[in-house]
């Protein structure tokens, strides 16, 4: 690759690519200057995770639509017209905080237009990623998109944090929305015209119909997104609540914790570089075979081990939720018809985030009712049960990497059972 680009990196995959690497830049920073935004204008822990849910909220009740829509007008113009709102809703945000002081209410509808934007544009970008890669090279490709996301997610999240505290979050606030401004940019130059055009053949619910029976025509898929639905939950209430907790009473404060996250975050990005090397041929055998070390950190921190033990764990288990996510990618690529894919998408997002803020509103009633030990064993097991389920499910164990082949187009879906040689987030 030294000196010359692949022949599968084309135009489109590079503008998309880096418009995804600055955007998450920005928007990495930007969660926590919008924590410390509302903190600094005299709010607490309970009106910090108010404005947090705001965004969570919209965007698990646009979703849906947005999947629809994004399989019913170009995909690149639902990316463009979805970073326009974020840079909108981000600006107006950064411009309260430097002028006055802003409400909560205030933030929280912000936040919630943050939120819609991301409804929009997530299922979107993940039909434009997939289109914008085909046949053999899929995986690799995805891995080095993905590799990109996370190294941005983890720059921009220790970039953010050292700008909040030396000129304050309504500037870093500012740069995220001039990141989505340049990020739209670079995605209304991709070059359209070889994408087939769509020709809806009904209104916006048909759409979401022959989308939900896409889901559920295939065991593999409906699965998984059943198991990540439960799985990203208890995940999300370790991390959110437990994490903290525990190292703020065993392993010396915030600072350790801080550090086990970016432990996973470089994990992420180990993982993805393995993937540009590896292609597994049973996609979802390997891939539902690495959540099983998503127990590991709710088990770690139920003992709880020491900060080190915690950050190996964590960097492993990066590693092994990056394999998944490639293989899951490229599962969906082959499999899944190419004019419906982003209604799909929408589907998969939804079940990633519809339990989170139920998890994480049930997390301190559940550790006063068993104990936080037994709270976070309890996430564990979850995780193993459904893993060791889902792998009970034939398609997920059979379904085999095609060689040599293009997506799935209409009518020509492989459903994979018995099938010899011949997927739960989106970025900004």
């Amino acid at each position: 690759m030294v000196g010359a680009r692949p022949a599968w990196a084309g135009r489109n995959f590079l503008l998309l690519t880096g418009a995804t690497v600055i955007a998450n830049l920005g928007s990495s920073g930007a969660l926590i200057a919008g924590a410390f935004a509302v903190l600094a204008a005299g709010g607490s822990a309970t009106d910090v995770g108010l404005v947090a849910a705001a965004r969570t909220v919209a965007l698990v009740l646009f979703l849906l639509l947005g999947g629809a829509v994004a399989d019913r007008l170009p995909r690149h113009r639902v990316m463009v017209a979805a970073n326009a709102l974020s840079c909108v809703s981000q600006g107006l945000f950064a411009l309260l905080v430097l002028t006055g002081e802003p409400r909560l209410w205030q933030m929280a509808v912000l936040a919630a237009l943050g939120g819609t934007g991301q409804a929009f544009f997530a299922p979107a970008s993940e039909g434009m990623v997939l289109a914008s890669v085909s046949g053999d090279q899929a995986g690799r490709a995805f891995a080095v998109f993905r590799m990109g996301m996370n190294g941005a997610n983890i720059g921009g999240t220790a970039l953010g944090g050292a700008l909040v505290a030396a000129v304050g979050p309504g500037w870093v606030l500012a740069v995220d929305s001039a990141s989505f401004a340049v990020a739209g940019l670079l995605r209304a130059f991709l070059d359209v015209d070889k994408v087939a055009v769509r020709a809806p053949k009904g209104g916006v619910l048909h759409d979401l119909r022959d989308g939900w029976r896409e889901v559920v025509s295939r065991p593999w898929l409906w699965t998984v997104v059943v198991q990540f639905s439960l799985v990203n939950a208890v995940v999300s209430a370790a991390e959110a609540v437990y994490g903290p907790l525990v190292a703020e009473q065993h392993l010396g404060g915030p600072e350790p914790w801080g550090l086990a996250l970016a432990a996973f975050g470089a994990g992420t990005v180990g993982g993805a570089l393995m993937m540009t090397r590896l292609t597994p041929r049973r996609l979802l055998l390997t891939g539902s075979l690495c959540v099983f070390p998503l127990a590991l950190p709710s088990a770690a921190l139920a003992v709880p081990l020491p900060a080190t033990g915690l950050g190996v764990i964590m960097f492993g288990t990066g590693i092994a939720v990056e394999v998944f996510s490639v293989a899951w990618m490229t599962a969906l690529h082959q499999e899944i018809p190419e004019e419906k894919f982003s209604r799909v998408s929408s589907y998969d997002w939804l079940g990633s985030l519809a339990m989170v803020p139920l998890a994480t509103a049930l997390a301190g009633p559940v550790q006063d009712l068993i104990g936080r030990q037994g709270a976070l064993w309890g996430c564990s097991a979850v995780i193993v049960l459904l893993t060791a389920a889902v792998l009970c499910v034939p398609d997920v164990r059979r379904l085999t990497r095609r060689t040599g082949a293009e997506p799935a187009a209409e009518g020509a879906v492989s459903r994979a059972a018995g099938a010899t040689e011949p997927h739960t987030a989106a970025a900004e």
